[in-house]
């Protein structure tokens, strides 16, 4: 395993994969806000990351160590119920999307800027190493 193999830097690129895939879903039900019929998507997050192989207590504790990541991962993908329907049949809201959109926004900013603080620590250890003090 090489230095950028590592269990942090595996379980940030799950996490960022989950909220990706939550983005493109609310960023669909934005673009079909005025499609007849069309029906708010949505996935669990919480569970979308156990899926994706990282644990409550990881989540918790920081430390993403896993036991595997399917290659294959695909997120689980739900109608969401409980929205009020237009007369067109389409429950998108506009409002309720925005949200989304910033939260997911939010949550991606915080994946990169802990990968950004990753590889500055191997690069550290790169430019510092076989130098003493």
């Amino acid at each position: 395993m090489s230095m950028i193999d590592d269990t942090m830097t595996e379980g940030l690129s799950r996490f960022l994969d989950v909220d990706v895939a939550r983005y493109r879903l609310v960023s669909a039900n934005i673009a079909n806000l005025d499609t007849p019929g069309y029906h708010t998507r949505d996935l669990d997050f919480r569970s979308e990351l156990v899926r994706a192989g990282i644990s409550q207590a990881e989540r918790n504790s920081g430390s993403f160590l896993y036991a595997s990541y399917a290659s294959s991962w695909a997120p689980v993908v739900r109608t969401v119920g409980g929205l009020l329907e237009r007369p067109d049949g389409n429950n998108v809201s506009l409002e309720r999307e925005s949200l989304l959109l910033a939260e997911t926004q939010m949550k991606y900013n915080l994946g990169v800027q802990l990968l950004k603080d990753q590889f500055h620590e191997i690069s550290q250890a790169i430019n510092s190493g076989g130098t003493s003090s």
